[in-house]
């Protein structure tokens, strides 16, 4: 796929045109042949797998919510538009596969917008972590005030702010993302004005501040406060509340940490504070490695539900109970077992049970 004057020359980028050829000109160039065909053999096969588990993970997690749950509390609200932003960010994964294997053949105008889609919906995810962990900390550690201010009317209107914050956040993609000629191959990429490295480095540096310093320092405090709140009680359910946040905490900073990091590093590259060739070269590698394992983390929601979260896991067996081939694998597993019918009004709780309502 590649010839040796396409592999020396040619620059890919992925949506946040991180993968640049970053070099000193008046040194030797820094071929990065190695670097793409890694990529072109590696990106596509696994963005086509969290595609695949994204995509069938979140939509179980929509139907559940809106065959059972009927969307009656805050939690409820948060958790579909958590499905919604992640089924967003795994809709441009098919396009950025085929730009990996080979090169951008969608257009400008589609340049654009898948890579404003991946970013609305890389902010909005994180975000609405975010205002799960803060809707446990007020459920939990405020249990009088979580009576009037935990409802649906309010995870409507702080859902709907966070989308505005994130398209808005997403706008400088949209009007500098677009797609080109380079060395007779087409790419899409940031095109930034006179002064791009301060354009780069402010992007990068939001993506820090957006995507790991803001949310980290909500779901530090939030979880800090939960488990000493749950300590306090012991019981059955408690332990399992605690379980789970730490297992959605663990998750957020294993999977996104690492990404944010190179990304920091990435915008030193771009100041000139690191200009070493094979340094460059294992930022690219870290960079292919570290964005396709935060990827995952779309992926692992509904497999956390499923495993952590009680009720969210009769709803799976009562929607796949009557299907021939889930209803089979449910029985062989022994998760049929306990299966019953619950009456609506154990849907919907405002006590510390919501930590495994789902």
């Amino acid at each position: 796929m590649w010839n040796t004057t396409m592999e020396s020359n040619y620059e890919y980028t992925s949506l946040y045109d991180f993968y640049n050829e970053h070099y000193d000109s008046s040194t030797t160039p820094c071929t990065k042949g190695g670097v793409k065909k890694f990529r072109s053999h590696f990106l596509p096969t696994l963005y086509s797998l969290v595609f695949l588990l994204g995509l069938a993970g979140n939509s179980l997690v929509i139907l559940v919510l809106f065959k059972y749950k009927r969307l009656k509390s805050m939690t409820d609200v948060y958790l579909l538009n958590l499905a919604i932003s992640d089924l967003l960010f795994v809709f441009s994964l098919p396009f950025w596969s085929y730009y990996a294997a080979d090169q951008w053949v969608f257009g400008d105008g589609l340049c654009k917008i898948i890579s404003w889609i991946y970013l609305v919906g890389f902010y909005s995810g994180i975000f609405f972590i975010m205002l799960m962990s803060i809707d446990r900390y007020v459920a939990i550690v405020h249990a009088v005030l979580a009576l009037t201010a935990r409802t649906v009317t309010y995870g409507s209107i702080t859902s709907l702010i966070v989308w505005v914050v994130a398209i808005l956040a997403s706008v400088p993609e949209l009007i500098f993302s677009q797609s080109s000629q380079e060395n007779n191959y087409t790419i899409c990429k940031s095109e930034y004005p006179a002064n791009s490295i301060n354009w780069r480095f402010l992007s990068s540096l939001l993506v820090n501040i957006l995507g790991l310093l803001i949310p980290s320092g909500v779901m530090t405090f939030c979880y800090s406060m939960i488990i000493k709140t749950l300590l306090y009680c012991r019981s059955e359910k408690k332990n399992k509340a605690v379980k789970m946040i730490f297992a959605v905490m663990i998750v957020f900073f294993v999977f996104w940490t690492p990404y944010n990091i190179v990304i920091f590093l990435r915008s030193l590259e771009d100041l000139g504070v690191l200009t070493d060739c094979q340094t460059s070269k294992n930022l690219d590698y870290a960079m292919q490695v570290t964005e396709t394992l935060a990827f995952f983390h779309c992926c692992l929601n509904p497999i956390i539900y499923f495993f952590m979260g009680e009720k969210f896991k009769k709803y799976v067996k009562l929607l796949f109970k009557n299907w021939p081939v889930p209803g089979m694998l449910f029985k062989r597993c022994g998760l049929l077992n306990t299966y019953y019918t619950e009456s609506s009004s154990s849907f919907h709780t405002q006590s510390t049970g919501d930590q495994n309502a789902l």
